[in-house]
């Protein structure tokens, strides 16, 4: 039967059942009903001799108005290998993403827009990819072979900021993606299987690497193209969700207790760099310069932060480094990241601001948030990165098992 029943409860993934189907590909839809059939069309063509009646394509629709998902059930009888769910009490691209590999039957699973975007071909060099051992297999503007087509300038650069500042909060993340935006990818069922998944908006892939267990990751290149039918569905509101979902993804890979710590030291870092201010720049005091009196009052901060975070924060790292050479590099790594962070946040504050006009004090308070996100997991990593302790090669012989040594 091609309409399914909706998934409910949590955005789940359990293991499968034993099936023939191969692989599992979601085309999400909202009012795509010039698009549908097109799409079904050309998918077909292309997976049919490399999958014979080992694949499904699900179409998960959002009750469209224009009722995208009565076309789509009507061609089942013409394209036997699709299924349509109907989503009427949930909105959302990412989701509705989920909901479908809820109920895949594949061992790969994957999604591509129905709007034609996103070139159908690419398919097979990512089903390529995947049969050649990937975890994840990712369509992507940014490697060889890939673009972006006709975007103006406007266009490219929020696509880059955006990127940007995925690196700030996940590098982790990111880092490992050139197209960490990409709606177009394979990914192996087992990578998500039982995780918990949680995203905003429309960018499902940094969940799933952010979550997932994805080894291995395989790039593609595409080149993204204009839609030709229907209206584009790309907004600000976006934005906001993509900002909220990184802080989601960083937040729930934090060590709390210790970041908790690094925020009180910073926010007591406020009260010392105002102090400082007062005490330079106020005409009843010094009455130095503002521009001196700042600088100095921030250098006041960061040596108070670092302080407090070296003895307090990350006490458990310096163990057996506590030498003034060892604490003086310790504190010019803490510099270089903060004020670092200084202009990143200068940065992303004149972007929300210039390009998606929010209040500019909302826009601080987010740019502050990010910038502390960032100046905790890159000081975690560089400043008060923990260092093993060497192991004696006698300790390792006496550690190492029968199997290890039988391997070896």
């Amino acid at each position: 039967m091609a309409l399914l029943s909706c998934p409910q409860g949590p955005l789940t993934i359990t293991r499968g059942e034993p099936s023939s189907i191969q692989l599992s590909l979601i085309l999400p839809t909202y009012n795509e009903r010039k698009n549908i059939k097109r799409i079904i069309e050309v998918l077909s063509g292309i997976l049919d001799p490399v999958l014979p009646n080992a694949y499904e394509l699900i179409v998960v629709d959002d009750d469209s108005p224009d009722r995208t998902w009565e076309i789509a059930e009507a061609l089942a009888a013409e394209f036997p290998q699709v299924r349509v769910l109907r989503r009427q009490n949930e909105r959302g691209l990412a989701t509705a993403v989920i909901r479908g590999w809820q109920c895949a039957r594949g061992t790969v699973i994957g999604v591509i827009d129905a709007d034609l975007q996103h070139p159908p071909e690419v398919m097979t060099a990512l089903w390529d990819r995947m049969c050649n051992g990937a975890d994840l297999a990712v369509g992507s503007r940014h490697v060889d072979g890939g673009g972006v087509g006709d975007w103006g300038i406007v266009r490219r650069t929020l696509s880059r900021s955006a990127q940007m500042l995925g690196l700030m909060i996940l590098p982790d993340v990111l880092g490992r993606l050139s197209d960490p935006m990409s709606g177009c990818f394979l990914l192996r069922r087992s990578a998500i299987e039982n995780r918990k998944l949680n995203p905003h908006g429309y960018k499902i892939l940094i969940e799933v690497v952010g979550r997932g267990q994805v080894g291995r990751i395989s790039e593609v290149g595409y080149v993204f193209r204009e839609r030709a039918e229907g209206e584009s569905k790309v907004s600000w509101r976006l934005y906001v969700d993509y900002i909220r979902h990184l802080i989601g993804l960083r937040a729930a890979t934090l060590p709390t207790a210790q970041f908790m710590q690094f925020a009180t030291v910073g926010f007591s870092g406020v009260f010392v760099d105002m102090g400082l201010l007062y005490l330079l720049s106020d005409p009843s005091t010094l009455a130095w310069g503002l521009t001196t009196s700042k600088l100095l009052a921030g250098e006041g901060a960061i040596l108070n932060n670092f302080y407090w975070n070296d003895v307090w924060t990350f006490r458990h790292a310096v163990q057996g480094r506590t030498s003034w050479p060892q604490k003086l590099k310790r504190f010019l790594t803490f510099n270089g990241i903060c004020g670092t962070g200084v202009l990143f946040a200068a940065a992303l504050l004149n972007i929300q601001v210039t390009y998606f006009g929010m209040n500019r004090y909302i826009a601080n308070a987010v740019a502050i948030g990010i910038v502390t996100l960032w100046n905790f997991w890159l000081n975690k990593q560089l400043a008060w990165a923990i260092r093993p302790a060497p192991v004696s090669s006698s300790i390792s012989a006496l550690e190492e098992s029968p199997e290890s040594r039988k391997a070896a």
